[in-house]
This record gives structure tokens, sequence and C-alpha cells, in this order.
């Protein structure tokens, strides 16, 4: 977990709410300079913070309103700090707990150098990442119809389906496998909405395609040399990732796509792990998947594979795999090369 350690004058904290948000300013001796209330827009908060601009720092707790605010402060040329909102134990565990008290604690905890930071993404990639998560939100809605028509199709003792619905050419003739009619209405409304997720999806992965390649086309196609990798992965990984400098290690990757299972220990003794929402959870859903599909038409791979389930079980055999691809994937992009298995399996 990194601080921010940075030195400044005045240290703003912002408790910020969709409609409201509320300052709390403390100069370099911890005298509160400012405890106000004000609306969440670009003209109240610089008109409130305009007597302290003078080495100014910004620290916000990482919600979903926080994008405007770090915009802001870097249109104006104020330090702008994103606290870890998993981290920031001190402002969830007071005995009292409101607006006024947490600004105060968020502006403390900065000027204390103990405020535990999250990454602010750049607003460049912002959105294309974010539709890339929302087509994620999509295509899990999409699964969710066709495991429907699998169960109702179970619950009516129908014969199994013989090949994936999946493809729209293994979908012919759902609705007649029923007899009752609402039954046939309820395959009819499924198939209709899994048809239009199907059209959105194409054309949401299109785009994200077309604006990844003016991004950083070099990356995209050397992360998908991995076997495993395809497009949609090798889209998540580069756009989650965005900058691999803020990584000074390949454990530091691992352990941000959750990977990595920290010891929870005191006075010589473990008492378990901890930490295990702390991360990247798309991260580790990409290279989770990669683990998967490296193993398919890959005999190297799945060689590999056996001696990690013989010495570890299937379960982590898994999460090793995935592991090893997240350190291969920090390679390859900080080395400009493509993949090699060889050399990847062989360390």
């Amino acid at each position: 977990m990194r601080f921010y350690t940075g030195q400044h004058q005045h240290y703003c904290g912002v408790d910020l709410h969709a409609r409201s948000m509320y300052l709390c300013i403390l100069d370099q001796t911890g005298t509160v300079r400012l405890h106000k209330n004000v609306r969440a827009t670009p003209e109240a908060f610089l008109k409130a913070v305009a007597p302290y601009r003078e080495e100014l720092v910004v620290a916000v707790e990482c919600m979903c309103t926080w994008y405007w605010v770090a915009d802001l402060c870097a249109a104006e040329d104020i330090p702008f700090v994103l606290g870890h909102a998993l981290s920031m134990k001190a402002i969830h565990g007071g005995k009292a707990k409101n607006d006024r008290i947490d600004a105060h604690k968020i502006a403390v905890l900065l000027r204390g150098g103990m405020l535990p930071q999250a990454y602010v993404y750049p607003a460049r990639m912002r959105a294309t990442r974010d539709l890339l998560r929302r087509r994620l939100h999509f295509t899990r809605k999409r699964a969710e119809l066709l495991t429907h028509i699998e169960n109702t199709n179970s619950q009516y003792n129908r014969p199994a389906f013989a090949k994936k619905l999946t493809y729209a050419a293994n979908r012919v003739a759902v609705s007649e496998r029923f007899a009752d009619p609402a039954v046939q209405q309820s395959m009819a409304v499924d198939l209709g909405l899994i048809a239009y997720y199907d059209g959105m999806l194409r054309e949401l992965e299109n785009f994200i395609l077309r604006t990844a390649k003016h991004h950083d086309a070099n990356a995209l196609y050397r992360l998908r040399t991995v076997p495993g990798i395809g497009k949609i992965l090798a889209l998540v990984i580069l756009y989650e990732i965005h900058d691999l400098t803020r990584f000074a290690r390949p454990q530091e990757l691992a352990s941000y796509a959750r990977l990595v299972k920290c010891a929870s220990a005191s006075a010589g003794k473990i008492h378990g792990t901890s930490g295990a929402k702390i991360g990247n959870v798309h991260l580790k859903w990409a290279f989770s998947e990669a683990a998967v599909g490296f193993l398919r038409k890959n005999p190297a791979g799945k060689a590999y594979y056996e001696r990690l389930v013989r010495k570890h079980g299937k379960g982590k055999a898994l999460t090793v795999l995935a592991h090893k691809l997240a350190r291969a994937v920090y390679y390859i992009w900080k080395r400009d090369q493509v993949f090699d298995q060889e050399k990847c399996l062989a360390a």
C-alpha cells in the first residue's frame, strides 16, 4: 500500500457526495482553516478553497463521483490524491460518523502522510475502460438468460440440448420444445433479449477495439500472443493496468490482480490471510480466465498444469498458473517482447 507523504501548506479533505461535498482544510500545524458544506459543483469548490490555494493538496475517498474533482484539480494545477476506500479504516471505525467528521479525518490522514492511495486513472482512457466494464455487465446478463433457458428445459424434463446455446444457429426451435403457451412466451422473451445482446455486444467490442488501437496498439498485439488471452481479455488487461511503470516488480502487479494471498501474522503466529478484496477484481477475472484458456489446445501448457496439480491440487494449480501469466504479461509489456512459452514454463 502506498501512502501520500508530500508536504504542503494546506491540506483539504473532501467528503464527496453526488449533490454536496463537505470540505475541511488544515494548515501545516493542524489548525482547521475551513469546515464547510458546499454544493458539488466546480464553481462552489473553487470559491471555497480560493483563500487557501497556495500550496494546497486535495484528497477524496475513492467513490463513484470522484472523476470531476480529479479533472478539475488537474485543470487548475492542484495536487490531487485519491484515497483507497477499503484501506481508510480511520474513516469508518469511529464512534460517531458524519460528513464533518469524515472530511476532517481525510484531511488529518493526508497531513500526517497516512492516507492510503488509489490510482488516479487518467481521463483520456477512463471512459473506454468504463465502457469495457459495462460490456462485462451486459455479457453476464446475457449469460443469465441462457442459464434460464437451460434451467427451464430441465424444469420441464425436456431432452438436453445437443449443442451449446451460445451460438444463434443452435437456438432455433427452442420455444417449440414446450407445450404451454406461457412457457413458450417466456422462452421467446429470453431469445429476443439474447439476440439483442448479441448485436449490441458486437458493436461495443468493435468500438472498444478501434479505440484501443489508438491508445496502444503494440501492447494490445503483444498481449494477444499469450495463449488463452484473446481480444476481450487483452482489452481488459490493457485498460485495467494502463501504466506498467506504477508497478516496480511483477509481484506488485500480481498482488494488484488479487493473485497473492497475504498472511495475517502477529508475534510470530500466523492467523490466516487478509486483503482478499484489495486489488483489481477485473484483472483477477481476466488472468483467471486466461489460465483456463491457456490449457486449451496447448499440450505443453497441459503438461505444466498437471505438474502443478500433483504439487498443489486442482484449485490452487489454476491460481499458480494465473499468477505465472500475470508475471509473463509484466515482462512482455516491460521489454516490448512477444510471449515465449518455452521460457515462461521453464522459469
